[in-house]
């Protein structure tokens, strides 16, 4: 309801309903299980993971084609359409990651979006210590469970120094937190 009219979703739930994260999980559940398990089970898809709405998919093209796989999935719901990316160069970005494909194996780096800043809380705000310091918990409990060669954590580390610089963030306070993380991890 919004300026004493109710507006009503012609389909779907509504958005920021409390309830409505819950259901539409619910329903992705079952729509994976359904449809996406038999893929899996045949291993002609051998990796398959999602979060909210982006969904990675990784498949034997010796068993399946990319557009079989498209075809399948746009068939079963009529409101529900994959829109697919392809890696290029063997290099596809999923989340905040980039995922590249070696010859036997897989190499991770962290992926920012062209338009991701350099912007955390201030330190010098009036906000509480623990707000100003998670956005830089949760950059180096990432450096530090992800698998990155020591040259590719050294750059993320120089990465998350500079956003601590620009931010006002003392120096002492960022160590004490990585070697917080590192004792956690």
């Amino acid at each position: 309801m919004f300026q004493q009219k109710v507006y009503q979703p012609e389909q779907g739930i509504s958005m920021g309903s409390p309830i409505s994260s819950l259901i539409a999980e619910i329903f992705l559940q079952n729509y994976e299980d359904t449809n996406v398990k038999q893929f899996l089970e045949l291993k002609s898809i051998t990796f398959y993971v999602g979060y909210v709405d982006d969904i990675l998919i990784i498949f034997d093209k010796t068993k399946i084609s990319p557009r079989t796989i498209n075809t399948h999935i746009n068939k079963i719901h009529n409101n529900i359409k994959l829109n697919p990316t392809y890696d290029e160069h063997r290099s596809i970005n999923f989340l905040d990651l980039t995922l590249r494909h070696q010859q036997t194996k897989l190499d991770i780096d962290i992926y920012r979006k062209p338009t991701t800043t350099d912007t955390t809380i201030n330190f010098l705000s009036n906000h509480p210590i623990e707000q100003k310091m998670a956005a830089f918990r949760s950059h180096i409990t990432r450096m530090h469970s992800l698998p990155l060669n020591p040259d590719k954590k050294q750059k993320e580390w120089d990465i998350i120094q500079l956003i601590a610089r620009n931010n006002n963030f003392p120096k002492h306070l960022l160590q004490k937190l990585i070697t917080q993380c590192e004792i956690s991890l």
